[in-house]
Order: C-alpha cells, then structure tokens, then sequence
C-alpha cells in the first residue's frame, strides 16, 4: 500500500491556511488517518451531463487514486441507495446517497464540536466512516458512538475503521433516535441535513452539552449550520454558525413532487404580480428564509415539451401551491390551497430586506419537546416557530 502520510501533511498544511483546522490535536488526527481507506471499494467522479465516472483503488495508479483521495472535494461512494462503483466501469446516472465529505468541512465541523478530552460523543450518520476515525484518534474509540442508517454503508465503514486500527460503537438503525448506550452524552454532530433537529438528540445530550447540525428544507441547498447549548431545563439553544450542506437524513427526505403538475395547479384561489422573482430562492439566504416562512415546501423546476421554464413551489402536506409564470423582467404568481405560500415568503424576504440582508449567522434558534423557534434580533417580524408534529 502507498504510503499518504506526505499527502495527509500536505492536507492539513492547507486545512490549517484555510482557517479551519486550528487545534494541534485535529491536525494530528488528520495527519494519521489515511483517507484512502475510507472510500473503499471507489468513487464515482462527475463528468459532463450530469453522468459520473466510477473509480476505484485496485483500477487506479497508486499515485492517481491518492490524489483523488486527498483531494479537496467531496467523493460520491454510492449511487441511488445501492450502486458503488466497483459494479460498473462505464460512465453511469444517479442521485449520490453516500459521500465522503469534503475535509475541510468534516474538519471545520469537529473544530465546532469544541471536544474536550474524556467527552462522549454521538455522531449521526456514519458515512464512509472518516469523520469517526478521526474522531476516535482525538478522543479514543471508546468515547465515540456512530449511527449509520444504511446496513451497506456501516459495514463499509466498519471494515474501514478496522483497517484504520479502531474499533467503536457504530450502530446500524434510525440515525434520529441515537443511540442510548451512554446517553446523554457530551456531544452530538450530525453529517446529515435534517429539516429540524429531533428532539431525541437534545434529550440525549447533558446540560452544557453541544449539538451540531445541519439544518433546512427540501431544498437541498439553503441550509445551515444550527450549533445550540444544551440546558438544565432540557431545552436547547444557540445559533446558525454558517453555511452549510449535506445530504438529507434519509428518514427525513422528502418525496419529490411528481406526476402532472398542471392538475395540481389547476385551481388556484388568486393571481397577482410577484413582488420577488422566484429565482431569488436560487440563493442560499433567500432559500433558507423560505424554508423558516413555509417549512415542508419545495421548490420545483421543471419544462415544457418545448422547453419553457416552470417554476412552482408546493407545500404536499398541506396541498398548496405557488406557480409562477413570467412577462419580461416581471413575474405573476398563482397560488392556492389552504396556506398562501408566496405571501408567507415574501414576508419574510421583506422583512430580511428591511433588516439590511443580515447573513444566515444573524439566525438564532431554540429547541423544546414541542417546537423550534428560530429569530434574528431586533426585527419582530424575523420570527418562526415551527409545531414539532
């Protein structure tokens, strides 16, 4: 086997100029877990046309696959719930359901974490296994716990951290209802999207305890990292830290909306100019706003036979609608059904306006057994509480 540990210096030399990796005792995790071994058996590589290219160690030159390896992108390693790569050796199509994460966000995340030493953590969703290793060289492989929903995926990286010479707690189940066995712990990080934290994790966690997680909508983008503190009063709160992106869990990915949309929006109750283009939820602010003014709603592109451009956003649950239609520079919207999705985004687009565009880090949350609320300060009408069904 090549031996990476110039590659691994190197990566954290970068990781260090970046800003992200801060703490001599992460940068000696990353400098000793070799990340070739957690994307066994390959990787798929995107190519032109939405296609990917599939990659695997035992097909590559030891020198081309280490530089995949280290390289500072996130690695697909499963195609549509089942395919790795090491099945096909022609280009193929499919929607990433597992990946190795980019390092400088696994490292910026667990820099946040802010461990200390004798902490127990909690990860959610195990993944290729990377982030646990370098979790278990920092803190020991019995203080770490990871939960892995797909039985493929945990016995992937399972072998791998067993490769990497670690042994821990991975748990192959429900990655939002943890896992009990030293609850509550000291810390939770979740390398998944959720659309809200489950309050099983909060309940899981001491007071004074960390949860770190991304959260947002259906999107797929639009998300953020929520980071709140544990209380005695088994609430939590804190902040939206930054921008951030991973896959949904899979308990909580929705379904896309299919089917013929021009039934679903046959009816609408009115029709109006749209005070804001529906391509401002095409940015990450706007989007995640959207996502706090109308959670379970999605935004949904699609196309004519002859190629026009439809835009919409639906609300399944609560079947309504927006649909958009647009007149040079200008836009109309209909909407209908019970709840007036674009009048709720658009309140609060103007209200984030108003406040002077503040980033997604001016976004506090707090967490109860029953609800999510989340805030900017000083602007009343930057406010959303969320019912936990």
């Amino acid at each position: 086997m090549t031996d990476t540990a110039p590659e691994r210096h190197a990566l954290a030399d970068r990781l260090e100029k970046s800003g992200v990796l801060t703490t001599a005792e992460w940068r000696a995790a990353v400098e000793a877990v070799p990340r070739e071994l957690f994307l066994h058996p390959g990787v798929f590589l995107p190519e032109e046309g939405g296609r990917w290219r599939p990659a695997t160690a035992v097909g590559s030159d030891p020198a081309e696959w280490a530089k995949i390896a280290y390289s500072d992108q996130s690695l697909t390693t499963q195609l549509d719930g089942h395919l790795t790569a090491d099945q096909v050796s022609d280009l193929v199509t499919g929607s990433p359901t597992s990946s190795s994460t980019t390092p400088v966000t696994v490292v910026d995340m667990i820099e946040r974490l802010e461990v200390e030493d004798g902490h127990h953590v909690l990860e959610i969703g195990t993944g290729t296994g990377y982030s646990s290793a370098l979790m278990c060289h920092r803190l020991g492989e019995d203080n770490v716990t990871t939960v892995e929903v797909d039985p493929a995926v945990s016995a992937r990286a399972d072998a791998a951290l067993e490769a990497a010479g670690f042994e821990t707690w991975t748990v192959t189940g429900d990655g939002l209802l943890g896992h009990p066995r030293r609850a509550p712990y000291d810390r939770v990080i979740a390398t998944c999207a959720v659309r809200r934290i489950p309050y099983t994790w909060i309940r899981q966690t001491k007071p004074g305890g960390i949860v770190l997680a991304t959260v947002g909508g259906s999107w797929g983008y639009g998300t953020g990292l929520a980071k709140v503190t544990v209380g005695g009063d088994g609430t939590a709160e804190g902040r939206i830290i930054g921008r951030s992106s991973f896959m949904q869990a899979r308990s909580q990915t929705a379904l896309p909306v299919s089917g013929d949309l021009s039934a679903r929006t046959a009816y609408a109750d009115n029709e109006r100019p749209a005070e804001f283009p529906p391509t401002v939820l095409e940015e990450w602010m706007p989007a995640f706003l959207a996502q706090l003014a109308a959670p379970g709603a999605q935004f949904v592109r699609a196309a004519t036979l002859e190629g026009a451009q439809l835009l919409y956003v639906f609300d399944p649950e609560r079947e309504s609608f927006a649909e958009f239609a647009a007149a040079g520079d200008a836009w109309t919207v209909r909407q209908g059904g019970p709840v007036a999705l674009w009048d709720d985004i658009e309140r609060a687009l103007t209200g984030w306006q108003d406040a002077g565009c503040p980033d997604i880090s001016a976004v506090r949350l707090r967490i109860t057994d029953t609800t999510h609320t989340y805030w900017i300060e000083d602007h009343p009408l930057l406010n959303w509480q969320h019912h936990l069904a």
